[in-house]
């Protein structure tokens, strides 16, 4: 498994399925972020089981991306014509309703292989990439088929890395919007963690 963070994100042009369902031909992941960070996750297959709660996850926090600057693009190995079928379908009968991100087709399963997220040559695993406005991955995280993700995590991940880029300090454990940073020295360790330590 390649660690993509600290390098810059494998850039790709591929059809997707938009949000307001049109299809763009050439979709272009860093043309659309435009310098915005980004989420970037992949997914097994469309009209599967933990897929749609995942999805519908995302959709249903996507203002509170959109607040933080960051765009939310979805990825997996169907077809347009599929996402944009699981979109027509209603969340009662088992589709994702009319969801407001870019839903990528990766049919050649290039992008998949790109991030190292492809398994058995025949699906991605449940990856999640965060990309800064430079274009670098800043974090990864990989679960596999059965295990859904925390969408919240993904959010806390986006807050954490603009808490840095803002104030140049780091992140502790169990660190969340809000909470104090911690400056990246010997003195800075040992002052948080003298009031910290037993919070942890």
């Amino acid at each position: 498994m390649s660690v993509l963070v600290g390098k810059a994100a494998p850039d790709f042009t591929a059809k997707a399925v938009m949000p307001d369902n049109t299809i763009n031909e050439n979709f272009n992941l860093k043309q659309y972020l435009k310098k915005k960070m980004g989420v970037l996750f992949f997914y097994p297959l469309d009209f599967t089981f933990v897929c749609p709660s995942e999805i519908i996850a995302f959709n249903n926090r996507l203002e509170e991306f959109k607040s933080r600057k960051t765009e939310v693009i979805a990825v997996s190995v169907d077809s347009q014509f599929t996402h944009l079928a699981w979109k027509n379908t209603p969340v009662n009968h088992g589709g994702i309703g009319n969801v407001q991100f870019p839903m990528v087709a990766d049919l050649t399963k290039q992008i998949a292989r790109d991030y190292d997220v492809l398994t058995g040559e025949a699906v991605a695993l449940r990856g999640t990439f965060l990309i800064d406005q430079e274009g670098i991955v800043r974090h990864q995280v990989i679960n596999d088929l059965p295990l859904g993700r925390n969408v919240d995590e993904a959010i806390r991940m986006v807050d954490a890395l603009a808490f840095h880029q803002q104030f140049g300090e780091v992140c502790p454990a169990n660190w969340n919007k809000g909470d104090k940073g911690m400056k990246a020295t010997t003195e800075g360790v040992a002052a948080y963690l003298k009031k910290q330590a037993a919070s942890l």
